[in-house]
Formats: C-alpha cells, sequence, structure tokens
C-alpha cells in the first residue's frame, strides 16, 4: 500500500480550509485517511498552517510521498529538513544534538521571517487606513466648505432681491405720486 501525504479540503463554497493528511494513494481526496498532520487555512495573510512536526517526519521516514502542495507546507514548516537531518543521523554524519541544534535555527530565522512579514502587512494596512481617512477629511472639509459657500450664495442672492423689491416699491411710489401730481396739475 502507498502512502500519500496530501490535503483533503474542507469548509464552504469559496473558503477552503484543508486538512494535511496521510492517506492511502487509492483513496478518494476527501475520503479515508490514515492519520490527521495538521491543517492548512489559505484564507488567512500570511496562510496558517498547524502541522505536527513529529507524526509528519514519522510519515516520511515511513516512505509517504507527499503532494507537491503537501511538499510546499512540509517545507515551509520545516519538517522535510528534520527528515533530511534525521537521514543524516542515522548514517552517522552528525549527532542527534546537532541536529536538533540546526533546526532549531532554521526554525527560529523562519519564525524572524514570518514575523517580519505580518508587521510588515499591518503596517502598510495601518498606513491604507491612515491615508484613506486623510482623504475622506479632505472631501469632507472640501464638502463642508461647499455648503458653506452654497448658503453664503443662497443669502447673498436673497438679500439683493429684498433690496431691489425695496428699490422697486420706492420707484413705484415715486411714480405714482408724480402721477399723482400730473393728474393734479392736469385737473387745475
Amino acid at each position: 500500500m502507498s502512502v500519500k501525504i496530501r490535503l483533503q479540503r474542507h469548509g464552504k463554497k469559496g473558503k477552503p480550509f484543508y486538512w494535511v493528511v496521510a492517506a492511502d494513494a487509492r483513496s478518494k481526496r476527501d475520503g479515508k485517511y490514515l492519520e490527521k498532520i495538521g491543517t492548512y487555512n489559505p484564507n488567512t495573510n500570511p496562510a496558517t498552517i498547524d502541522l505536527n512536526l513529529d507524526s509528519a517526519v514519522k510519515w516520511l521516514h515511513n516512505g509517504a510521498q507527499p503532494t507537491d502542495t503537501a511538499k510546499a507546507i512540509l517545507s515551509y514548516k520545516g519538517a522535510l529538513l528534520k527528515h533530511h537531518l534525521d537521514g543524516g543521523v542515522r548514517k552517522g554524519a552528525l549527532t542527534q544534538e546537532q541536529a536538533d541544534a540546526k533546526l532549531a535555527t532554521w526554525l527560529e530565522a523562519k519564525t524572524g521571517k514570518v514575523d517580519a512579514k505580518k508587521d510588515g502587512l499591518s503596517k502598510a494596512q495601518a498606513d491604507a487606513k491612515a491615508i484613506a481617512f486623510k482623504a475622506e477629511q479632505e472631501v469632507n472639509a472640501k464638502r463642508i466648505a461647499a455648503a458653506a459657500q452654497a448658503e453664503a450664495d443662497a443669502i447673498a442672492a436673497a438679500t439683493p432681491v429684498e433690496e431691489v423689491a425695496e428699490e422697486v416699491a420706492e420707484v413705484e411710489a415715486s411714480s405714482e405720486e408724480a402721477a399723482e401730481e400730473t393728474n393734479e396739475e392736469t385737473q387745475a
């Protein structure tokens, strides 16, 4: 029986969530598996991977072949490196302590890279929020200035109409007085 380390899809449509499993190569993708090794969530940035390193290495020692994506995940978490270092220990090229030290150094460097990426992403997100907030403030200031200008224009437009109405009323009154005077003169 050949064993594969592969992904088993879970989650909902458009939001995949995977289990990393060791399964018989003949079983269905989402079917029966021998052991669940970990999980993989590609929906987060960076992707969230939870892997039982010892179990994965045990299956690699027993001859399980990882698929391409599973191989990338195992490499990312250090399972392939641990498998490689264990091979060196079996051959006598290095001691178990040296192998453990190399793996710990590599894992520490990898954790530093992942944390740096998370910090960069959060900083970029904060910068984008700040830029959007500043743009929104500018738009709001323009909108308030335009509303104040429109209100001032409306007041200015209303004021001359009243003044013109008063002037027209004065002119009409004076023309009526002039007409009355002319009427009185013509009658006299």
